[in-house]
């Protein structure tokens, strides 16, 4: 008798959770085989997916119980002399644009753009919605074979991808995400359905590299160890050498930074890199200290770019990576160039040749850019392809990754207030489908969005040590119907700024937004979902 394509591996569905069209047929509306090819690997991966998620929780629980990450004892990965072996493909990765895999016209930009490497994105800049997730994929794979165009309207011309050396990587969603309805009645992990669903289509033999990942979202070294064992089984599957997958990863956790260098040494097959994820980063910071009032962090956007808090985990992954023979990777500058601003585009350019500046300075092989125009910037501020070789005069291997944020930044009611605007206006893009929106200069993803409504947490559960302050430099108590009444308040501006005439149904979805995010807040929902 016929297997079903099933594996029994169910669950609740949360309404958040990406789930396919109420008629959907996985024989139908999947590539021939692919659910085949899919049944044995959900059976093996989603329940150990399970497992590593309920460990995050009780790693996070003990955090709030006052046992914070810390250090693994000496081992193999951190005591014997391995090395990465480095291909010539990626030797230089100066520079990575990074965008929504959803959007076809930015994909074929940044692959003009002349950048190093491109990651196109399922994840945090992709709204976490079927449509969006497969016209990702199916923009990736076009991608990957070199036929993806856009039309240019201004132009009135089709534009293509360029000839180019440009890397190609791909970031699934993580590991905390699942994947709703491709068998009927169940969950799978996301990652595993993004990371099958692109390998399954894509010929070898047409790539300029192999299919390269970059993983997201870690938060232990064990869960390199999933990484490794997916890779190596989809190798398999297809009848390729079992290293054939390659990779970088994200450090975008508290505890992750703890271990970087078991991360490697666990996926040293196939791991080519790390990078500072650092808005994620930072959301994890504030989450795991979010039970210490000394952990209140001052408003976003008066945070230094070399706060110690980033400075030292910015400084330690470079020693680590090089170490290893592996690169280290800069985080993304968040201010965005414009061309119809030019104050903002010179203040944007400027901060980004500052950042990546002192990344460079920190020995990082490369960093991480949005938009076309900076690309330029961001190569020149390395002097080398890479830093391999370059080490630090007395590198202290186990920095402080906690010092404390005492006196940076400002803490006040406008801070509190930006917080409270931008998370609505995130919101809403996510309603319209959208992972990632230019709000006040600021490009603002899913990492962005969950450090403000964790910032909006801190200065209510903290409001009597935090002291926020108002423009006159009183204080002001963050009680739970201050932030509505600021949220009412933001509302009310956002409703007031459309343009007449605007179509109810656009108020009505920021109504929408407004009630997800104060309700996200309240409940303390701060996964990066």
């Amino acid at each position: 008798m016929e297997e079903p394509l099933t594996s029994q591996v169910s669950m609740p569905i949360d309404p958040r959770m990406s789930c396919v069209p109420p008629d959907f047929d996985p024989t139908r509306d999947l590539p021939r085989g692919f659910p085949e090819f899919l049944v044995p690997l959900h059976r093996e991966f989603t329940p150990r997916q399970r497992q590593l998620v309920a460990k995050r929780a009780a790693v996070l629980a003990e955090a709030h119980r006052g046992r914070l990450p810390s250090h693994l004892p000496s081992s193999d990965a951190t005591t014997s002399a391995w090395r990465i072996e480095l291909p010539g493909w990626c030797a230089d990765q100066r520079n990575q644009m990074t965008g929504p895999g959803d959007d076809a016209e930015l994909v074929v930009k940044m692959l003009n753009s002349g950048a190093p490497g491109v990651m196109l994105d399922t994840e945090d800049s992709t709204a976490n919605f079927w449509p969006n997730t497969m016209r990702a994929i199916n923009n990736i794979l076009q991608a990957l074979r070199g036929d993806l165009t856009y039309f240019d309207m201004k132009r009135n011309k089709t534009v293509s991808i360029s000839e180019s050396k440009t890397v190609i990587w791909i970031r699934p969603r993580g590991l905390h995400l699942n994947q709703a309805g491709v068998f009927k009645g169940e969950a799978m992990s996301a990652s595993l359905y993004d990371v099958a669903m692109i390998f399954y289509q894509v010929d070898p033999a047409i790539l300029k590299h192999p299919l390269s990942i970059y993983i997201p979202k870690s938060e232990s070294a064990e869960e390199a160890l999933w990484w490794r064992d997916l890779f190596q089984a989809l190798a398999k599957a297809r009848g390729l050498p079992p290293h054939y997958l390659q990779c970088m990863a994200l450090i975008e956790s508290h505890p992750a930074a703890f271990q970087m260098e078991e991360f490697l040494f666990n996926l040293r097959d196939h791991i080519l890199g790390l990078n500072l994820g650092r808005w994620d980063y930072m959301a994890s910071l504030i989450h795991f200290n979010l039970m210490d009032p000394k952990w209140v962090l001052p408003d976003r956007n008066t945070i230094p770019y070399n706060v110690p808090f980033f400075q030292n985990v910015r400084e330690l992954m470079p020693e680590i990576c090089h170490k290893r023979n592996a690169l280290a990777i800069g985080g993304m500058t968040a201010l965005y160039p414009s061309r119809e601003d030019p104050e903002l585009n010179a203040r944007a350019l400027a901060v980004l040749e500052k950042d990546k500046k002192n990344e460079a300075d920190c020995l990082m092989d490369g960093a991480w850019t949005g938009h076309p125009d900076q690309n330029e910037i961001a190569v020149n501020q390395f002097p080398y392809p890479n830093q391999l070789s370059a080490r630090p005069v007395n590198p202290v291997r186990y920095p402080d990754l906690r010092p404390l944020p005492a006196g940076v930044g400002n803490i006040s009611v406008v801070g509190t207030r930006a917080a409270v605007r931008t998370v609505i206006r995130y919101r809403n893009g996510v309603l319209n489908g959208k992972g990632a929106s230019l709000l006040d200069g600021y490009m603002e993803d899913l990492a962005t969005d969950r450090i403000y409504r964790l910032m909006i947490s801190q200065r209510m559960r903290h409001s009597a040590f935090a002291h926020i302050v108002d423009d006159r430099g009183a204080p002001v108590a963050h009680s739970p119907a201050f932030i509505t009444r600021l949220f009412d308040e933001e509302l009310e501006r956002i409703l007031r700024e459309l343009p007449a005439g605007t179509d109810p149904s656009v108020a009505q979805k920021y109504r929408e937004a407004r009630t997800l995010s104060e309700g996200m807040i309240t409940r303390e929902e701060f996964s990066p979902v």
